[in-house]
């Protein structure tokens, strides 16, 4: 029996039946279909996110010192983030190559540092030197950067036409969450206990993932959708937003009940039964958006069924073919003189540059210095998280409440980022998306300065809050400037150099300044010497551990800052106008 919803999209003609192999045919060919795939794909692909859970284990299994521990984290947030060579492929190849390239590259790396926990506590087995163990985090983490590029570039070219700044918010949004969604996973596979298994999990799970949707992720071809002028699009726009919204919707229940269950499990203790019932209730969550999509699909179904009883529009001298090659990413255009000139003399903004016309513009030099200031301070916090609240005595169980909150206050950024941004760039005064990386920075500036003052209580908690909000909001908000100011032709390689600045700031940050600080007091507190031994031997008490580095990191931000309002300025004339007109008219 075939069901139906009551009604069709234009009110008096009988909808079609719903469940037939005809119908879940197009749902399953669908850009909709393919936006969940890479949701389910991004929730799963965030796990250099739980290194602030399992870096303790590293540090007292391995023996290592801070310094070290900040040198795992580098070369972790450098395989994240430098991604030039998945944004090359993406360039010459499909999108199901990057995810397969991804998901071998997880589990190999992720396989190799869970085999070295797990034997290095034996004898037998001396543990790896730090700078294989920094090979194999570097490995793992750097299939993010293969299955991000194939996900994100793949929708925003399916959906050209607006609400850029939502959908990548959506889209790390979900990966900011992605922390949270395996620690629970891993609670109800594998019951709790140490974190070595949760490496395990690691290793598999994203990897599976990806291997799913290999076929689902791909560029896909536009149907005819109805559009109107307008500032913010017309009726194909608005129908796209009030999908991004229910999406949103479920995105916040989804962050809402890992909230519920993350307090939950630190206040009272859960049998392995109550692990795994916590995690259906999350299962559930997570394919809950199919219901969006097929509501969605069902929509677009009955509209094209219904457009051949529209009146044709006027015949003009422009055809479609016309139209979408004038909307579709194309070459720059080249000016006369050598190559090195038209290097140096870029399109306007919007258009599309070539790569080396993005490297030596100002405008990518500058989003660069702002982001390495913005996600090398935020990574520098995120990645200590655990070692901060030690040295300022909170107990343990605190300690992993808020290490494992940073992910839900990194998805709030993500989205609100996103879609506030949005907003405010096709309101009428069309602020420029730059002012938002500003005042972002500026606001994780205070989440320094708290962890600088060191109170012993409540103030981590507090910090913790904006700087896991700050880290997820310069996400979106910095492929999305990429994506607009720079054009789309190149814009897999273009995102991932942009994205490079993160393990710059992070070095500089975090393993120059709040590792060798840090590693510097505790020597000071040992009587001049760090013991050889591992362990608790290394551990630094007290707000000296961290109070400089933050004072430093913070001033750091507040420059960066200061150097993204030269952006702002640059682009203003750009956002007053129409971001999107001229993707507006495909049809």
């Amino acid at each position: 029996m075939a069901f139906a919803f009551a009604g069709g999209a234009g009110g008096g003609v009988a909808a079609e039946p719903l469940l037939t192999a005809r119908f879940f045919r197009q749902v399953l060919s669908g850009r909709w279909f393919m936006l969940f795939a890479c949701l389910l794909i991004m929730s799963s692909s965030g796990a250099t996110y739980a290194f602030g859970i399992y870096s303790r284990e590293l540090r007292s299994a391995m023996g290592y010192d801070q310094q070290a521990v900040a040198t795992l984290a580098f070369f972790k947030d450098l395989g994240a983030n430098l991604g030039v060579h998945a944004g090359l492929l993406n360039e010459v190849a499909p999108p199901w190559l990057l995810l397969a390239a991804g998901a071998a590259m997880n589990l190999a790396g992720y396989l190799m540092v869970y085999l070295s926990l797990a034997g290095a506590g034996r004898a037998a087995r001396p543990p790896p030197p730090v700078w294989l163990m920094c090979a194999y985090v570097c490995a793992g983490a750097n299939s993010q950067t293969f299955v991000a590029t194939g996900a994100m570039v793949a929708c925003v070219r399916n959906f050209p036409g607006g609400s850029r700044g939502a959908l990548l918010g959506l889209l790390k949004g979900y990966a900011g969450l992605s922390s949270a969604i395996l620690a629970q996973l891993y609670l109800a596979i594998y019951g709790g206990g140490d974190a070595t298994s949760l490496v395990l999990l690691i290793a598999w799970l994203p990897a599976a993932v990806s291997a799913a949707f290999l076929a689902t992720v791909r560029v896909i071809p536009s149907r005819r959708r109805s559009s109107s002028p307008g500032r913010g699009g017309g009726g194909s726009r608005a129908r796209d937003d009030d999908v991004f919204i229910c999406l949103l919707y479920v995105s916040v229940a989804l962050a809402a009940y890992l909230l519920v269950m993350i307090v939950a499990q630190k206040q009272t203790i859960f049998s392995h039964a109550g692990y795994a019932a916590s995690a259906a209730g999350l299962l559930l969550l997570l394919v809950l958006p199919l219901a969006v999509v097929f509501r969605q699909e069902y929509r677009e179904n009955n509209e094209l069924d219904e457009e051949p009883l529209l009146a044709p529009p006027p015949t003009t001298a422009v055809t479609v073919a016309d139209k979408t090659a004038a909307a579709l990413p194309t070459a720059s255009p080249r000016h006369g003189g050598s190559w090195l000139s038209r290097t140096f003399s870029p399109p306007a903004h919007g258009e599309d540059y070539t790569i080396p016309q993005a490297l030596v513009s100002v405008d990518m030099l500058i989003l660069f210095a702002a982001v390495a200031c913005g996600t090398g301070g935020t990574l520098a916090a995120i990645d200590n998280m655990g070692q901060i609240g030690q040295s300022l005595g909170y107990p343990p169980k605190s300690v992993d409440a808020f290490v494992s909150l940073i992910s839900i206050w990194n998805y709030a950024g993500r989205v609100a980022a996103g879609y506030a941004s949005e907003a405010l760039v096709l309101s009428r005064r069309g602020v420029p998306r730059p002012a938002m990386i500003t005042a972002v920075l500026l606001l994780s500036c205070a989440g320094h300065l708290l962890i600088a003052a060191g109170a012993p209580w409540g103030t981590l908690y507090a910090a913790s809050v904006l700087v896991g909000f700050c880290f997820g909001a310069q996400w979106p908000l910095l492929f999305a400037v990429v994506s607009e100011l720079f054009g789309l032709r190149r814009y897999a390689t273009l995102c991932n150099i942009a994205a490079a600045a993160s393990p710059v700031g992070s070095y500089l940050l975090n393993v120059l300044v709040a590792g060798r600080l840090y590693d510097a007091e505790a020597a000071r507190q040992h009587g001049g010497a760090l013991p050889a031994g591992g362990g608790d031997d290394k551990t630094c008490m007290g707000v000296d551990c961290f109070g400089r580095s933050f004072l430093i990191i913070a001033a750091a931000t507040a420059a960066g800052a200061a150097v993204s309002l030269v952006l702002v300025w640059r682009t203003r004339g750009f956002y007053r106008g129409d971001i999107y007109a001229k993707f507006r008219d495909v049809t």
